[in-house]
């Protein structure tokens, strides 16, 4: 059986798959080319990431797959349901990225607080000539260290950010309609274990008193967070957003940002994915990068262990 892997997969993936008698493909066919390449190589399984759609275009023109699969946790770029109702396996790997994208999260946090995303474009053009006045520019961070941290979204990932939090001494405050409270324990190196309990709260409680908040939901039909939202955070608020572009009204973001009514943002999503607004990039209150919060080695080699383990269950 063939399995093209179409936006790659870990050597882990590959090797689990290929012991257990798989032909794996790590050719990446153009989107157009998909449906002739998936016919004339007669392909069992296609595995994508972000970069592959798989619609019911798609799925009714290649008879041959049986299983679509998604290195991560949304897959708002496959057309689940119908592939499903087709009598195709639809898999995914929920858990093996929460730390990875919880930990960019935090880097674009600490970077944030202490202006390294605006310092790392001024010092290789100003920090010769005008470091003094740079560093006094740069002199008011503050510690994460006390701070009240707002989730938005409390599954897998969101509960993965709230650890690192708490770990850092910050107050969690959540919102999530589909729990109540929810019980997290911090595995330390040593085999020590400490338990929280979250209760969660109103998303407005969370916008009104939040020092920093970051969003973990799916893609929805509208934005969770516009103009109206953005007023109801302190000033010195910065918003996250490592889930899913959209999600975020980047034109109320922009205009949030401008007038004052939050500080600061970190993106790793966009709306116009993969074009970002030329207003978001070049905003020096924005922290940028480039939708990568499962591309550790780590998560990597998890999803694909575990797409390798969900496939040989399947059709061996």
């Amino acid at each position: 059986m063939k399995v093209l892997a179409n936006d790659g997969l870990a050597q882990s993936g590959v090797d689990a798959l290929e012991k257990a008698g798989f032909e794996v493909i790590l050719t990446t066919v153009a989107q157009d080319q998909l449906e002739s390449y998936i016919n004339e190589n007669n392909i069992d399984v296609i595995l994508v990431r972000s970069a592959t759609t798989v619609r019911q275009e798609l799925i009714d023109a290649c008879p041959s797959l049986k299983i679509i699969g998604r290195g991560g946790v949304g897959m708002d770029n496959i057309d689940v349901q119908y592939a499903k109702d087709k009598g195709l396996h639809v898999i995914n790997t929920p858990a093996s990225s929460s730390h990875s994208v919880g930990e960019l999260v935090f880097a674009h946090l600490f970077g944030l607080v202490r202006f390294l995303q605006d310092a790392n474009r001024n010092m290789p053009l100003e920090g010769d000539t005008k470091f003094g006045a740079l560093k006094k520019s740069y002199a008011k961070g503050v510690e994460l260290k006390g701070q009240t941290l707002g989730v938005i979204g409390f599954g897998r990932i969101g509960q993965a950010t709230a650890k690192i939090a708490l770990g850092l001494g910050m107050k969690v405050i959540a919102f999530d309609p589909f729990f109540d409270k929810v019980d997290l324990d911090l595995e330390f190196f040593d085999g020590q274990k400490v338990s929280f309990t979250v209760n969660t709260v109103s998303k407005e409680e969370v916008l009104k008193n939040a020092d920093f908040i970051t969003l973990h939901v799916p893609a929805q039909d509208g934005y969770v967070i516009s103009t109206p939202e953005f007023k109801m955070m302190k000033n010195t608020a910065i918003i996250i957003n490592a889930a899913r572009g959209g999600v975020i009204d980047e034109v109320a973001l922009i205009e949030a940002l401008e007038s004052g009514e939050i500080a600061k943002a970190g993106l790793d999503v966009f709306e116009s994915e993969p074009k970002p607004s030329m207003k978001v990039l070049m905003n020096p209150n924005i922290s940028l990068t480039p939708h990568i919060g499962a591309a550790t080695l780590e998560a990597q080699d998890r999803i694909g262990t575990e797409l390798a383990d969900q496939i040989i269950s399947i059709l061996k």
